[in-house]
């Protein structure tokens, strides 16, 4: 499933990496944890959390990962979009909470690392 096809079916905002929603997702992972995401999520998943700092660029840079999603419709500071956008990294956001995004994601057929 395409970033593109989460992001119609959800009606999630896309904030940064609008050109890169042809993206095959794989899975997802969720945490609000760094160093947790970079032990757990996978290239090409999905991390759903409910940070909006620049370090979650970063890691999902590290890991190839295929997208971030920031629940709770937290604000997603502005440096963290211009990072995003410099490093090709998609930034998503919803106003659902973590637990009601990935119910909607495993019910899309999204299914965690383990």
């Amino acid at each position: 499933m395409t970033l593109e096809e989460i992001v119609r079916a959800l009606s999630f905002k896309v904030i940064a990496g609008e050109s890169e929603l042809g993206r095959v997702v794989t899975g997802g992972y969720a945490s609000d944890l760094l160093s947790l995401a970079m032990a757990g999520a996978k290239a090409d998943n999905i991390w759903v959390t409910m940070q909006g700092h620049p370090n979650v660029v970063a890691v999902a840079s590290l890991l190839g990962l295929a997208a971030v999603l920031v629940t709770e419709g937290l604000p997603v500071e502005p440096l963290t979009i211009q990072r995003a956008q410099e490093n090709r990294v998609v930034l998503l956001s919803t106003s659902h909470d973590t637990f009601t995004a990935v119910s909607q994601l495993a019910g899309l057929g999204l299914a965690g690392t383990r």
